[in-house]
């Protein structure tokens, strides 16, 4: 009775939905999590395993062209994602989180009268801070992109709230402000608002950036 009292209708709302569509970058143990995130100068996308409640195991191919279309990369890697720790709070969660890989990079630059082809094996080690409620989110995300002569580490900060709070098996609209920055291939910040509709085990975002780009993301977790 004394525990049944204590976990309040949020909080179980939360717990359901922390094993589903959150910020996190993986599933429940035993589940696969698919996720796309695409504009015109990136496009991600990538498919994990959990073995465990903390680990996963992964494949992903990430696009990445710069502002000026000078430069485009291709990198397909294997990935890593580990919870280092997670702090369960009265009304809300929190997550730390490890991420990284190892794979292929397909490189081209643009010169004048020449272009430059290379191949190089690139490393992609970083973190991710999240916190949520049923009714905020925040995260904050750096990894590095290191290679042979070329660093193009990302940045991104998101944050968000939900318009209202909808029962476990209804779509829930958000609205996310994220700003983002990968290194040596834009001189600007990217600002993008986006709409999020959660359901269960996916969801969906859209929106547009500061640049006038369109950008769409999903995630789904089986």
């Amino acid at each position: 009775m004394l525990f049944n009292q204590l976990i309040t209708p949020a909080m179980c709302l939360l717990l359901l939905a922390s094993q589903y569509a959150t910020a996190g970058p993986m599933g429940f143990k035993d589940s696969f999590m698919v996720m796309g995130d695409f504009n015109n100068n990136w496009r991600e996308s990538f498919i994990n395993y959990a073995i465990t409640p903390r680990d996963a195991f992964g494949v992903s191919v990430t696009y990445m062209r710069s502002d000026d279309k000078t430069k485009t990369r291709t990198l397909e890697e294997v990935t890593y994602t580990r919870l280092l720790h997670r702090w369960n709070l009265p009304n809300s969660q929190a997550n730390l989180w490890f991420v990284g890989g190892i794979g292929a990079l397909q490189g081209e630059d643009e010169h004048v009268g020449k272009d430059d082809n290379f191949s190089k094996t690139m490393f992609t080690p970083g973190v991710q801070f999240d916190y949520e409620t049923t009714r905020i989110y925040f995260a904050a995300t750096h990894r590095f992109y290191r290679a042979s002569d070329i660093n193009h580490d990302f940045t991104s900060v998101r944050a968000g709230f939900s318009f209202y709070e909808t029962e476990y098996d209804k779509t829930q609209p958000w609205f996310v402000l994220e700003a983002r920055n990968m290194n040596s291939l834009s001189d600007k910040i990217e600002i993008t608002p986006m709409l999020r509709l959660i359901n269960k085990s996916f969801f969906v975002e859209a929106g547009v950036n500061n640049s006038r780009q369109p950008r769409f993301n999903f995630m789904y977790i089986f």
